[in-house]
């Protein structure tokens, strides 16, 4: 399914919030591990006046150093399995989608956000580029402020799959069903309907009450139904644990609160769709969803 895990850190504590999730797989799935820092070098020049141009070699140099020094101090806490260390130089968000693009197989993991400064780039802006640019899968972990045990497992023990009842929201499936068997992990399909669509009108003017209790009865029989439908052809395929529910509201926000429920959840979808009367753009909730989550959120693009 996998076949490393490519996990960028930039020195800070929020970064390696990541940690507990990419050990977690990197056991469960027996796949080696890709520690990867980046050496800004327009950050370095940025911080330079000039007349301390000629100190950017040195700079560098010791930054690379120190980089490399930290990721072999965190490989050596990684359990079972291969952990290379690499330090790159150049744009962090680019380099990351470089080194992960050599194979398609690899699953980026990385905060949500970190720290910036001399040798720290902001996570935020460049978890951002990645997730709306890279090709490769990403498990997106939203940063906490506080600092957790750096060196623990994490659990999992569910995972959360929104589908929108198109063909691209439907292609998180494979990924769900080998995560699913090799994790032990219960699957919950959820689908949501209704939302500010049903408070819209259809060309000549507003739907009326009658007509918006009509429809919504509408979507939920329609979404429950498929929803049956996705959750059988999983049991088919020896997932045992597999659920769904039907949701009324807006996506991302029935997303987020049915991922808090339970704890040790994952949540994973495309990141877009197709929109429609019973279909969110699935972009946008993507965005809003590993935004705002508490639970990590693997991220699939769904071309």
């Amino acid at each position: 399914m996998y076949s490393k895990v490519l996990v960028p850190l930039d020195g800070s504590k929020t970064a390696e919030n990541v940690l507990p999730l990419a050990r977690c797989f990197a056991r469960s799935l027996q796949i080696p591990v890709e520690l990867l820092a980046v050496v800004d070098l327009a950050e370095i020049g940025r911080h330079l006046g000039a007349d301390q141009a000629s100190m950017i070699r040195t700079l560098v140099d010791d930054t690379t150093r120190r980089f490399g020094d930290y990721l072999e101090r965190v490989a050596k806490n990684f359990p079972v399995g291969q952990v290379q260390c690499l330090v790159r130089h150049g744009n962090a968000a680019e380099a990351i989608i470089e080194a992960a693009a050599a194979d398609t197989q690899t699953l980026i993991a990385m905060a949500t956000h970190g720290r910036s400064g001399l040798d720290r780039w902001l996570l935020g802006s460049v978890a951002e580029k990645v997730l709306r640019a890279a090709a490769n899968p990403t498990l997106a972990v939203r940063a906490k402020e506080e600092n957790n045990p750096t060196w623990e497992m994490a659990t999992l023990k569910r995972i959360i799959v929104p589908l929108d009842g198109s063909e691209l929201s439907e292609r998180i499936l494979p990924y769900v069903e080998g995560l699913a068997k090799n994790l032990d992990l219960e699957v919950n399909l959820i689908g949501v309907y209704g939302g500010p669509l049903v408070a819209g009108g259809s060309g000549d003017g507003f739907y009326n009450p009658g007509q918006i209790v009509t429809l919504i009865a509408k979507l939920r029989a329609e979404t429950v139904a498929y929803l049956a439908m996705k959750t059988d052809e999983l049991k088919q395929k020896d997932l045992k644990k597999v659920s769904f529910s039907a949701k009324e509201g807006l996506a991302a926000d029935e997303i987020i609160a049915t991922a808090q429920e339970i704890p040790d959840t994952l949540i994973a979808m495309c990141t877009h769709g197709r929109s429609g009367v019973q279909r969110w753009m699935l972009g946008s909730v993507t965005e809003t969803v590993v935004r705002h989550s508490d639970v990590p959120v693997l991220v699939v693009r769904g071309t």
